[in-house]
Formats: structure tokens, C-alpha cells, sequence
């Protein structure tokens, strides 16, 4: 009697113990089989404009600068050593949030000195910044470029040979400037990156940027 009592507490025992095993691979198998719900990626893109801005201390026709560059205008006016500034160029790209911008390009309307740049003598630039992101602060919305990286490669004019009718044909070196740096501006707000001085004239190209999100 006891001996039956005994395998009956065992059988028992089993079947909670099978029970439960079972019952924790159903939980198990519907935890994974849980869909993941996807992580929203950040779409969020901005625009970038990079101003070329011509210094010069040439007497020059200096050219109507956009309205939003007066408080940069303003600064160049009273920190710069030039009598005229002129637009060379503007520069607008999007890129996304977090992402990375290179643009090259040949040629360009900078004002070098006189004969020093022909249609087989042009220049070359390139543009890099390696992360664009923004930056939620206390001090509100910034925008920050890393790896920001402007150069450019100029033909400037020396002393050529002497032909035999007596003509001295030009020859150029190519002379290289450009600016390295890590940079953090409020949204929309363009600022003075640097100066590049340009040849023997003295002129300069000063960088200035900014960056704000797209409308969607």
C-alpha cells in the first residue's frame, strides 16, 4: 500500500514537473517570436552654404552681398584690413543629419591678379566636411561641422623662357592654400570660418558658412 502511495507521489510529481516545462517553452517560444518593433531612423537633412568672399584691397566695382550676410559683412568690415569685398561664389548642398559632404570642382570666378589664370591654367578647389550633425543644447540648436576642410590650388605667374623672337612666354606654378577645422554654429546663423590668403596681390578668400534643416 505504501509502495503504491509512493509511485502515485512520483507519477504526480512528474506530470507538474513535465507541466511546467512545457508551459515555460511556450512562453519562451512566444517571446521570440515577439515582432521587433524597427528603430526609427533619423531622416532629418540639412541645408549647407558656404560663401566665397572675395578681400581686396583693388579698386574694384564691389558687388550687392545677400541681405543675411550683414552681420558678417559688418564683422569683415571692422576686424579685416580690406577696402572692397565681392561674392565669388555660394556654394549650397543638403546632406544629411550625421552625414558627410565632399564636392571638387575646376575653375572658378576668384579674383586673381591679371594674366595669372587662362582657360588651360585654372584652379582647383574642394570642399569636405566629414560629419554634419546637429546638436541640441541649453543654449539652443547647433549645428556642427567636423572635419570641415577647404583647399584650393591657384596658377601663379613667374618668369618664363625667352623665345627666339624675343617673346617671353609665361609659365605658372601652382600654388596650394586651404583651411582645416572643427567648427559648431546655431542653426542659420553664418559665420567667419577663416581667410585664405590668394597670390602676391594680397587679396583673400574668406570662408563663411552656415546650415539650417531642410522644410519638409
Amino acid at each position: 500500500m505504501k509502495n503504491r502511495r509512493y509511485w502515485n507521489a512520483m507519477l504526480l510529481a512528474l506530470c507538474a514537473a513535465l507541466c511546467l516545462m512545457t508551459g515555460s517553452s511556450s512562453v519562451q517560444a512566444q517571446a521570440d517570436n515577439t515582432p521587433q518593433t524597427a528603430t526609427k531612423e533619423d531622416e532629418t537633412n540639412l541645408d549647407t552654404q558656404l560663401y566665397l568672399i572675395v578681400g581686396t584691397n583693388q579698386d574694384i566695382a564691389e558687388s550687392k552681398l545677400p541681405a543675411q550676410l550683414d552681420p558678417v559683412i559688418k564683422q569683415m568690415r571692422a576686424t579685416l584690413p580690406f577696402k572692397n569685398y565681392r561674392l565669388a561664389a555660394t556654394l549650397i548642398n543638403r546632406v544629411k543629419n550625421e552625414g558627410r559632404l565632399d564636392l571638387s570642382w575646376i575653375g572658378g570666378p576668384f579674383a586673381l591678379p591679371s594674366g595669372a589664370a587662362t582657360a588651360s591654367t585654372p584652379s582647383f578647389s574642394q570642399f569636405k566636411v566629414r560629419q554634419v550633425r546637429l546638436v541640441q543644447t541649453t543654449d539652443g540648436q547647433f549645428v556642427q561641422m567636423q572635419g570641415f576642410n577647404f583647399g584650393a590650388r591657384f596658377p601663379i605667374q613667374t618668369i618664363g623662357a625667352i623665345a627666339a623672337n624675343g617673346a617671353i612666354a609665361p609659365a605658372f606654378n601652382y600654388e596650394s592654400t586651404g583651411l582645416a577645422t572643427d567648427i559648431s554654429m546655431r542653426e542659420s546663423e553664418p559665420v567667419i570660418v577663416g581667410t585664405l590668403n590668394v597670390g602676391p596681390s594680397g587679396d583673400a578668400i574668406i570662408l563663411v558658412v552656415s546650415a539650417k534643416r531642410t522644410q519638409k
